[in-house]
């Protein structure tokens, strides 16, 4: 079989809730627990998604994507792998902070920040450009590894937002239009060694 003629597919979801969100804090490279309900979102999906054929999880190694990955794989079953590169953004110094308390005593830094579309980068953290460059290469070398395969890849919304944005084509400026700051489970494939978004604005999860 010709690997290249092969196309592998990954359903990408963000993980569920946690206290963090809850308080609206950038969380970044840290950590919060999954919320309690959080925590019946991720058994909820576990269920909703058994009814796709899945071959592997590949997830985030953040407490939080690992936590709602193991969830939902204890009605999968599956085998389940991390990868680092699967993080959200580093906010840096930012992280921990909500936007409400940067616009209050960063605003003239944020507002810069926020006109340098994919080189937006907090203040020791990274830019998307550098995510999303990261991500893309974790669903290469996933596709290289299991040609074929279908993937569940539990991961954050920030490398969401960059793939939809990068791959759709998308100004900065409809992200909020394309359904990434729900949870929705986002399809992309590779085939020919080229990542490609399928059905832009995913499927909703209960």
């Amino acid at each position: 079989m010709n690997e290249d003629n092969v196309t592998t597919r990954f359903g990408l979801m963000r993980h569920a809730e946690t206290v963090w969100n809850r308080e609206k804090r950038i969380q970044g490279h840290r950590d919060s627990p999954l919320t309690a309900e959080g925590e019946r979102m991720a058994d909820r999906w576990g269920l909703r998604l058994r009814e796709f054929q899945w071959n592997r999880i590949l997830s985030s190694d953040t407490g939080r994507a690992m936590e709602t990955a193991r969830r939902i794989n204890a009605h999968l079953g599956l085998p389940m792998e991390t990868d680092p590169r699967l993080r959200e953004l580093d906010w840096g110094e930012w992280s921990s902070k909500t936007v409400a308390q940067l616009r209050q005593e960063q605003a003239d830094v944020l507002a810069i920040q926020e006109q340098a579309g994919w080189d937006f980068r907090p203040p020791q953290g990274e830019s998307r450009r550098s995510q999303l460059e990261r991500t893309c290469r974790v669903l290469l070398e996933a596709a290289g590894r299991c040609p074929g395969d279908c993937i569940l890849v539990v991961t954050h919304g920030g490398v969401l937002r960059c793939l939809a944005l990068g791959l759709g084509g998308s100004g900065l400026a409809q992200v909020d239009d394309i359904g990434v700051k729900e949870y929705r489970l986002h399809w992309v494939s590779v085939a020919d060694g080229r990542l490609a978004l399928e059905r832009p604005g995913g499927l909703a999860l209960p």
